[in-house]
């Protein structure tokens, strides 16, 4: 099995949130963004990871419209991990922030344009984008993927966090909690990660992922 590169350390006093993500899917975007704002209040420093719904569905029965959005998400996946393991996971920060900006506020296609634009808001490469079309990094990819499937199950998608050594899917919150509700959202999600045989806390979802 391929192996991620090495995630750097935080520093000394300093909380690491692991995030896996998708960057097809909106509500993974929110928890994303929710991750920034908390490290502006808390000593807390988010690691990017990916994963990919595209991989989690393979051999599903799913409606033709959800197939297609899965069959497009290939791309994005696979240059963000061809990103990573040429450049190191640090650069996946910022690529994710660029995709997020353009497929999730903009509305872009899942094109080579939206590929060049995004990794080149990043300051990466544009010539990157031919990864999305090429099953070269796909090792690596189903690897990072296992991941975070090792940590929470098969019977969830993204976002997945891992805080102090407890991994969750999740949260999913609409919209971004900012400023001082993002601490207590990060607070609480410590909370419940520190109770041993906690396991799930859900209601029906009643609004769309709203980014603002």
């Amino acid at each position: 099995m391929t192996q991620s590169p090495e995630q750097p350390a935080a520093p000394e006093g300093v909380a690491v949130a692991d995030m896996w993500f998708d960057p097809a899917c909106p509500w993974a975007w929110v928890t994303s963004r929710w991750l920034l704002e908390v490290e502006k209040v808390r000593p807390v420093r988010a690691r990017w990871h990916v994963m990919s719904l595209s991989v989690l569905n393979e051999g599903r029965d799913l409606p033709q419209d959800y197939r297609e959005l899965l069959d497009s998400a290939w791309g994005a996946v696979r240059v963000c991990t061809a990103a990573e393991q040429k450049y190191g996971p640090e650069v996946l920060g910022a690529l994710y922030t660029a995709y997020g900006e353009r497929l999730h506020h903009e509305g872009a296609p899942r094109t080579e344009e939206t590929h060049r634009a995004a990794l080149a808001a990043a300051g990466l490469p544009e010539d990157l984008a031919a990864c999305a079309d090429s099953t070269e990094y796909d090792t690596a990819l189903r690897a990072s993927h296992a991941e975070a499937m090792k940590l929470v199950g098969e019977d969830v998608g993204t976002p997945v966090i891992s805080v102090e050594g407890v991994s969750f899917f999740g949260p999913v919150v609409t919209p971004v909690p900012r400023g001082e509700e993002a601490g207590r959202l990060w607070d609480g999600v410590r909370l419940v990660a520190g109770v041993e045989g906690f396991y799930e806390l859900k209601r029906t979802r009643t609004a769309s992922p709203s980014f603002e």
